[in-house]
């Protein structure tokens, strides 16, 4: 067991009730969350770790099963997010299935799963969480939002939502706007099994067999077997572990989760808001990654330039595409320590 396990507290927030983008109501709404080092009394050494679309707030634990890869060697004692120095918080995201309110959460309401009736969410949205949880703990200020993925997103809308409150954010693999979100896709793989039920799959076998099945076909896409080559050097062992992988991950993750959070990375685009951002940016693409790939840079560093955004790009030459930021920590994780060593100074 490692030492930043036996460091980890796990805990919950709750929200009495918070009114959505949409204009929806959530009641009772419940944030899990990690944290790793103490507060400092002024409240201002906190770092925020968003963690990305499929995992959660395990991240950074050795074995997380996090399509990014673990950040176990980016997060701990004397590690580039030190927790020696820094209050860590990684919470899960409203609409995520590790412990906070999704879909599969029972209605204070009705007393049953929300299930279909769960309200469209938005970036904006799971950031207010994230700040109402912020606030319970006593931060005064973050020194950065810190994440890959889905998680960069997070730390994106943090610097516009918040601009005061915010000293950095580091975007792994990622951007701030969604270049694909197929939720059309989701949806009609999804519909097309027997026991979805419109999304109202509680009492009833469920759909898990199809999203291991959608899950093994994104782990390719992410660059699984890259990753997995050197254990399983037989193409055909590798399809097999994959396989147990997805299936793993399925009796944890919902399905409704997947659409949920995929209807919310659909509509962020925060590129007409980035002259609002008073954060510094550190950005870093992996050179293998399908779903962010380095021919973005250009496009997004111009974009941080016209609006006046400091702001750093680093490419990460990899062959382990999306997975590039956990998995090949040591190529730019040291990049990162000497980013919030700056925004510490500042």
């Amino acid at each position: 067991m490692s030492n930043l396990f036996l460091k980890m507290k796990n805990s919950s927030h709750t929200i009495p009730a918070l009114t959505l983008s949409s204009g929806a109501t959530l009641q009772e709404i419940v944030i899990a969350y990690n944290t790793m080092g103490e507060l400092s009394p002024d409240g201002c050494n906190a770092v925020l770790l968003t963690h990305g679309y499929t995992s959660g707030q395990d991240m950074a634990l050795p074995g997380s099963s996090a399509v990014e890869g673990s950040w176990c060697e980016i997060v701990g004692p004397g590690k580039p997010i030190d927790t020696d120095r820094f209050f860590v918080v990684c919470p899960n995201m409203l609409g995520s299935s590790y412990g906070s309110t999704n879909a599969a959460s029972v209605n204070p309401a009705t007393g049953r799963p929300y299930g279909s009736s769960f309200p469209d969410i938005t970036l904006a949205d799971i950031v207010e969480t994230q700040r109402s949880l912020v606030d319970a703990l006593g931060i005064k200020k973050l020194v950065a939002v810190v994440g890959p993925s889905f998680g960069g997103f997070q730390a994106f809308q943090w610097a516009i939502s918040y601009p005061d409150f915010v000293d950095g954010i580091a975007a792994l693999t990622s951007a701030p706007f969604c270049p694909a979100a197929d939720v059309a896709g989701i949806a009609k793989r999804l519909s097309s099994d027997p026991n979805w039920n419109g999304g109202d799959y509680y009492s009833g076998p469920g759909v898990k067999s199809t999203v291991a099945k959608m899950r093994s076909e994104t782990l390719k896409v992410f660059g699984i077997d890259a990753v997995l080559e050197r254990q399983f050097p037989n193409a055909a062992d590798r399809d097999v572990e994959i396989v147990r992988l997805a299936e793993e991950w399925a009796d944890k993750f919902d399905a409704n989760s997947m659409l949920i959070l995929m209807k919310a990375a659909e509509v962020f685009d925060v590129r007409p808001h980035l002259d609002g951002v008073k954060a510094r940016v550190f950005l870093a693409l992996s050179s293998t990654d399908r779903l962010f790939p380095t021919t973005m840079a250009e496009e997004v560093m111009q974009a941080f330039v016209r609006a006046g955004v400091t702001a750093e790009y680093h490419e990460i030459d990899s062959q382990f595409g999306h997975f590039a930021s956990g998995v090949d920590a040591e190529k730019w994780s040291e990049l990162l320590r000497t980013f919030i060593a700056r925004l510490t100074c500042r």
